[in-house]
């Protein structure tokens, strides 16, 4: 029996890095959904329940913060792995113990898209050994 990809969520209202990032998940197997804003996000989160959520910080209409909490919110016990993707910092990307600002992952813009696609492979491969 074939398993079904995985399916991502790429929030952002930069139509280069909507692309970029859309190609390198699509490339790397999974099913890609996008959105341009946080408002239309939270939408198609509800509409096609992602395994995954690649959200921009700065956005119109909605930021990614107030996109990251709201899906965390309408989840409840059952979240997505939540990444927050921005090029206000340039530290490595990393990994929160509670979620800052929405998201337990933040990564900078600057992350090569394969390696986007790497870390989040690796957090939906830990989601399969976690209780509950």
């Amino acid at each position: 029996m074939a398993l079904l990809p995985k399916k991502v969520l790429v929030i952002d209202d930069d139509p280069f890095f909507l692309k970029v990032l859309t190609d390198a998940f699509s490339d790397g197997g999974f099913t890609v959904f996008n959105a341009n804003d946080g408002i239309e996000g939270v939408k198609v989160y509800l509409e096609q329940l992602p395994d995954a959520i690649i959200s921009d910080l700065v956005m119109p209409r909605m930021g990614g913060v107030s996109t990251c909490m709201e899906i965390s919110r309408i989840a409840g016990d059952s979240p997505p792995v939540i990444v927050l993707l921005t090029s206000m910092f340039q530290e490595v990307p990393h990994e929160h113990d509670v979620p800052e600002m929405g998201a337990k992952v933040h990564i900078p813009k600057s992350t090569r898209p394969v390696d986007i696609v790497i870390i989040v492979e690796q957090f939906l491969e830990r989601t399969k050994y976690l209780p509950g």
